[in-house]
């Protein structure tokens, strides 16, 4: 063969041996997806422990429900009953004590990334109620005229 083509050759495989060589130097022996299969992806077994001790801050609406059993109860109810309460009132994690309350996102972009009209008739996005932002109400916060914790009735 001609030298053309041998040169090209031996330059890839001085790559592929010079990223093994990195490989086996830089991926620790006990990364991979080990008897779990690949189902679960690959991660490190000698990590796992790590991030068990590490401190969670989002919680459940059950977490919440132990001091705000009624809030809990009365949304779980409403058509926002599928939604954590920290998709609104921020992670419970780290619940300050004074003040005693989360700061509660009231802004209009969190109301339309689920309620901005779309129409994707291969989801069941669609079935939400949407709104065109740009007309529906302009510049007023959506929690002026609905409530958000029951979002059917309206407080105007």
């Amino acid at each position: 063969m001609k030298s053309h083509v041998w040169r090209p050759l031996f330059v890839v495989l001085a790559i592929v041996v010079m990223i093994l060589l990195v490989r086996l130097f830089y991926v620790p022996d006990d990364f991979g997806s080990q008897e779990r299969g690949y189902t679960f992806g690959y991660h490190r077994l000698g990590n796992e422990q790590e991030w068990k001790d590490f401190p969670s801050a989002y919680q459940y609406s059950d977490y919440c429900a132990g001091c705000h059993g009624d809030k809990v109860e009365t949304v779980g109810r409403s058509m926002h009953g599928m939604i954590a309460c920290e998709n609104c009132h921020g992670a419970a994690g780290n619940h300050p004590v004074d003040p005693p309350k989360l700061v509660i996102d009231s802004s209009r972009e969190l109301c339309v990334r689920c309620h901005a009209e779309l129409v994707m008739p291969s989801s069941d996005r669609d079935r939400l109620p949407g709104i065109n932002p740009q007309t529906h109400n302009a510049g007023i916060e959506c929690s002026v005229c609905h409530n958000p914790h029951n979002p059917s009735l309206q407080e105007m």
